[in-house]
């Protein structure tokens, strides 16, 4: 098995036990240049909110590059924003196989901070 199989054998496994708590999932994926969120409904019909740094409000509040730890502190706090306008509080978060540091903890931190719970 390969690096990219294992991940999302992992991904695979933490979403079923998302879909067992029937909650709002906020899912990531990172690229070497850029990094994505996604707010889905319980039952993964519909994207609610997503922010990237493709973004165009996003990249304007970008410093330096867009696949550093600073830009998806921002992306965090975008999509907490979006989450709260479209009325999402509490979400389970998917970090989809990826290990929790690094880009994906700073994405998370900041729209923890922004008031997200998970």
């Amino acid at each position: 098995m390969d690096k990219n199989e294992a991940r999302l054998r992992r991904a695979r496994r933490t979403r079923a036990a998302i879909r067992r708590l029937r909650v709002h999932r906020l899912t990531v994926n990172r690229s070497p240049r850029h990094i994505y969120a996604q707010l889905f409904e319980p039952d993964g019909s519909r994207v609610l909110a997503a922010a990237s740094t493709l973004d165009k409000e996003v990249r304007e509040r970008l410093d330096g590059g867009s696949g550093n730890i600073a830009a998806a502190a921002v992306v965090g706090q975008a999509i907490a924003e979006r989450a709260r306008t479209a009325g999402v509080s509490r979400v389970a978060f998917d970090r989809s196989g990826y290990r929790f540091h690094g880009r994906v903890k700073a994405l998370a931190d900041a729209a923890r901070e922004h008031g997200l719970e998970f």
